[in-house]
């Protein structure tokens, strides 16, 4: 089983998992949440800028998820998983490397960039997620979904130590300031998404339809099999309810990544702390996404879901009482121990349930709801945030996403037994 993560398609795929997660990481959590609030915030309150950024996710976060089912239909009919991966990926990288020119002030400009950078990277997830099932047969699902996974915190991260080192001596990189380094990090995210996508590009080979469309005939086929699933929704209870279970967990675990060191500024920790708390959660969460893609083979895949999810509101109980850069980084490693295990269980659980040819639709459901939940939770933070001037407050919110998760998780297992039991 573990030769097949070192096959040439498997190790292509989850190289674009190591690429894409460069933004993720420098930008996504670890550096635009700074510069924002320094930078292109600079003056406005705290309480003010983390609605702002906010409302930068909800709206990339809308729009991606709006899309993302109907261009997986497009997708499965016209064999485009890859030619859209890579137009998400250059609108990504491009938009990225454009956050380096957006001037001090800025902030509109910036949550467009930023906005149009997060509908790529949404997007690429999207397909790259969807061609899981071209690269691996139902029996790897769980390892080389944890694989990917495991390979994103290490490419992210080894890119984000040098981009943090940038900061902390930019002289020794013939750079004249911190400043300069952030915003030359962005172009290197940029140019590191980029280059570890090419080996997905040449590579993978996707099992199209027999037949595939022309991208618009692809596009009106797509639609009218997009319909008739939703016509056709009840028959799938198990997956709905599932969808419905992980739009809620899923809103807090994204919620968590995006919005921690906006959270541990607005508590008065220092910059550099964050930003360290941040790689120690990379580089352990590699063993341990490896390690949940075990667990998931041996207990079932929804009970590692359950440990995730219990792991994770615990630690959101415990931000509430924070009160020292001590605590930060023992939250970040609590967090890293789930966090890569969480989102590769989820993806392969659902993967083993997917139609066979429905991979792309499917996954637009599923990413839809992920992105449905980037709308929720960072605007459920930033809106408590406000309304009670408590950042404590703020955080303490997304406990309701975990606990509603866990209880429709549960319905999800029940409903599906229930299928299997009812089955010839």
């Amino acid at each position: 089983m573990k030769a097949a993560l070192l096959r040439r398609p498997v190790l292509a795929w989850a190289l674009y998992d190591w690429g894409n997660s460069a933004f993720a990481t420098t930008v996504m959590a670890g550096f635009l949440p700074v510069f924002f609030k320094q930078y292109w915030s600079a003056g406005a309150p705290a309480t003010v800028s983390t609605f702002r950024l906010g409302l930068a996710h909800a709206a990339g976060g809308a729009l991606i998820a709006l899309l993302a089912p109907f261009l997986g239909a497009m997708a499965d009919r016209g064999g485009l998983r890859l030619k859209l991966l890579a137009l998400f990926t250059l609108l990504g990288t491009a938009t990225t490397a454009a956050l380096y020119l957006v001037p001090q002030g800025d902030w509109v400009m910036a949550i467009v960039l930023y906005g149009c950078a997060g509908i790529g990277f949404a997007g690429g997830v999207t397909f790259c997620d969807a061609l899981l099932m071209d690269v691996a047969g139902p029996a790897e699902y769980d390892l080389v979904s944890a694989w990917g996974y495991a390979l994103g915190y290490v490419g992210g991260g080894v890119l984000f130590a040098v981009n943090v080192l940038m900061t902390l001596q930019p002289a020794r990189f013939g750079l004249d300031s911190a400043e300069q380094a952030v915003r030359l990090s962005f172009v290197m995210v940029a140019a590191w998404w980029l280059l570890f996508t090419l080996p997905a590009l040449l590579w993978v080979r996707e099992r199209g339809p027999t037949r595939a469309l022309p991208a618009a005939a692809a596009l009106r086929a797509g639609l009218v099999e997009l319909g008739a699933t939703l016509r056709s929704i009840r028959s799938y209870r198990p997956l709905v309810w599932f969808l419905l279970a992980y739009w809620l967990y899923i809103d807090g675990v994204n919620t968590i990544i995006k919005m921690a060191v906006d959270f541990g500024l607005a508590l008065g920790f220092p910059q550099q702390s964050l930003i360290v708390a941040l790689l120690l959660t990379q580089f352990i969460a590699f063993p341990a996404a490896l390690a949940f893609g075990w667990i998931g083979q041996r207990i079932g895949v929804r009970n590692g879901i359950f440990i995730a999810i219990g792991v994770y509101a615990a630690a959101t109980v415990a931000a509430y009482f924070m009160d020292s850069v001590g605590d930060f980084y023992l939250l970040a490693v609590v967090v890293g121990l789930v966090q890569g295990g969480i989102q590769s269980l989820s993806r392969s659980c659902f993967a083993a349930q997917i139609p066979p040819g429905k991979q792309g639709e499917f996954f637009g459901f599923y990413n839809m709801m992920s992105k449905f939940a980037a709308v929720i939770g960072p605007l459920l933070v930033g809106s408590v945030a406000l309304l009670t001037g408590s950042s404590r407050a703020g955080i303490l919110s997304v406990l309701v996403l975990f606990a509603g998760g866990a209880l429709l998780l549960w319905r999800a297992r029940a409903v599906a037994h229930q299928a299997a039991g009812s089955s010839p």
